[in-house]
Parts: structure tokens; C-alpha cells; sequence
């Protein structure tokens, strides 16, 4: 699986098809985020801006081998830990652009609650944000897997399926993704910092399940 994960990330990494992700995650980050503005409401809408990214990363690792290098490498291993290598790749480069990306508005944000009354703990809300952003990640990954190959293998429905379940699943009031970044908003309200555990649970038991059914559809299909 090391030299699949290998062999994935120097895919993307020369097809430049990262490109695009990085840049919509730096303009969500650019129009959304201000220096001086509350911590928490900060990292809500940092965490929350990567869930489609994480999702449109997984179809640029799903879909990115020549068909002839994926035959090759399926028939060496199996299409299943291809594909698993595929979606894993996507979720490493969804967290390492959000990494950065939170710890960088965690240092820009004013460390106070909506109002400026309370003192907002650095540390702590740091950390909150850093697990709402992989929560949005493994949710974003759990659509990538579902509205990609080998479920939807025409670009004409995979690719406004995954944007339309992507921003279904950032709003929709029972989604543990919403339910992360609405901790940190709320918590902007009163100043309190409040991990979000169980969308974290939720959210990777969910990639975990999306993951899982991709991978052996694609041992079926192939």
C-alpha cells in the first residue's frame, strides 16, 4: 500500500490537476477570512470551505491514471487497494492544504468571542478547528467516493453530483460536518470552545463506509 500511496501522490503532484483545489481553497480563505475577526467564526468557515475541496480532490485521484497504468496496477494488486490508494492519496492532500490553512487563520484571528467580551484559549480553539477541518475532509471524501467512479463514471453526472452533495451535506441540519462547524460558531457566541468528538467519529465511520463500498464495486466492475 506504500508504493500505492507513492505512486498516487507523484501522480497528482505532476499533473498539476491539484492546482484548481488549492486555488478555490485560497479564495475561499481570501474572501472569507480577515485578520481581527473572531477565532472561532474563522475556523468554522475555514473547516467548512475544505469539505468541497476534499471532495473534488477525490475525483482528481480517482480519475487521473490512464486507463492503461490503472489495468496494469489492478492487475498487480487488485482494483480495490487502487482505488483505496486513490481515495487515501485525495484525503492526505485535503488535510494538507487544510492544516496550514487553519493554523493560518487561527494566527490572524482575534482570539475573542463574536462580541469582544470574552477571551477565546488559543490552544484549545486551535485544535477544535484543526479537528472540524478533518471532519469536513472525511466527509468531503465520503462524497468524492459516492459521485465518482465507480458509482458515476460519466464526467457529465459526477461532477455537478459531487458539487450538489457536497453543498447539501455542508447545510443540511443532521450533517456532522454542519454539525462541527456550528460548534465553533456557536461557541463564538459565549467564547467557549467545544471539540467536536463526535462529528469527528461520524464523519471518518462515514469515509470509512463510503470508502469501503467504492472500493469493492470497483473489484466488480473492473
Amino acid at each position: 500500500m506504500t508504493a500505492l500511496l507513492r505512486y498516487q501522490a507523484a501522480l497528482l503532484a505532476r499533473s498539476h490537476r491539484w492546482l484548481p483545489p488549492l486555488l478555490l481553497y485560497g479564495a475561499f480563505l481570501g474572501i472569507g477570512v480577515q485578520s481581527g475577526q473572531p477565532i472561532l467564526d474563522s475556523l468554522g468557515y475555514a473547516a467548512a470551505a475544505l469539505l468541497p475541496i476534499a471532495a473534488w480532490l477525490v475525483r482528481v485521484c480517482v480519475t487521473q491514471e490512464p486507463a492503461a497504468a490503472r489495468d496494469c496496477a489492478a492487475a498487480a494488486v487488485g482494483p480495490a487497494r487502487v482505488h483505496l490508494a486513490a481515495v487515501l492519496t485525495a484525503l492526505g492532500a485535503a488535510l494538507l492544504l487544510g492544516t496550514p490553512g487553519t493554523l493560518l487563520v487561527a494566527a490572524v484571528s482575534d482570539p475573542h468571542s463574536a462580541d469582544h467580551q470574552h477571551e477565546v484559549p488559543v490552544p484549545e480553539a486551535t485544535v477544535a478547528g484543526l479537528l472540524a477541518a478533518v471532519a469536513c475532509a472525511l466527509l468531503g471524501t465520503a462524497v468524492g467516493a459516492l459521485c465518482n467512479r465507480p458509482l458515476l463514471r460519466r464526467p457529465g453526472w459526477a461532477i455537478p453530483v459531487t458539487m450538489l452533495a457536497a453543498l447539501l451535506v455542508s447545510v443540511a441540519g443532521a450533517s456532522p460536518a454542519n454539525a462541527a462547524v456550528s460548534g465553533l460558531v456557536d461557541g463564538s457566541l459565549s467564547g467557549t470552545v467545544t471539540m467536536p468528538l463526535l462529528p469527528l467519529a461520524l464523519t471518518a465511520a462515514a469515509a470509512a463506509g463510503a470508502t469501503a463500498l467504492a472500493c469493492a464495486l470497483s473489484s466488480r466492475r473492473s
